[in-house]
């Protein structure tokens, strides 16, 4: 269950700094780009119908997703993708990662989204064991070195 605590907002010209100035640790940076490099990757590439949100706890920002939400091309088209989600080295391992998964995967399904893709570079340190405890799985394809995951999401 997700507390009232954490939410997802749009970014704004009041909370765009902020948001931007959240960080990983230094050994995730090979997994997760900033917030910044995610911001200019979803202007570049609006064909991906890029969707985003700060996750804020109380009047906090704490972290940032982004999705393909639902592309009508390419290689995700008419699917749901995972795109980048940072949660800042302050606020990581407090539960707030999956709460905002959570929160989208809710968002997802009452879009009407039977899964949940995303992917991630294989390495020390790597986050699938965090997908993994969210019940994601591999689809067995490769997407730019990156291993593809899964998350089915069966009608409530």
């Amino acid at each position: 269950m997700t507390s009232p605590g954490v939410h997802l907002r749009e970014i704004t010209d009041d909370n765009r700094d902020a948001v931007r100035a959240l960080r990983v640790r230094r050994h995730q940076k090979q997994f997760v780009d900033s917030v910044s490099k995610s911001l200019k990757e979803a202007a570049k590439t609006p064909d991906a119908n890029p969707w985003y949100r700060a996750v804020y706890r109380g009047d906090e920002p704490v972290g940032f997703v982004m999705l393909s939400w639902n592309p009508p091309a390419g290689p995700f088209a008419g699917r749901h993708f995972l795109w980048r989600l940072l949660i800042d080295k302050r606020y990581q391992r407090c539960g707030i990662g999956r709460e905002a998964m959570t929160l989208i995967i809710d968002l997802v399904r009452a879009d009407g989204g039977t899964q949940l893709l995303t992917s991630y570079g294989p390495g020390e340190g790597e986050p699938w064991p965090f997908y993994k405890g969210l019940g994601f799985e591999p689809t067995g394809e490769i997407d730019d070195g990156e291993i593809v995951l899964r998350l089915t999401l069966p009608p409530r």
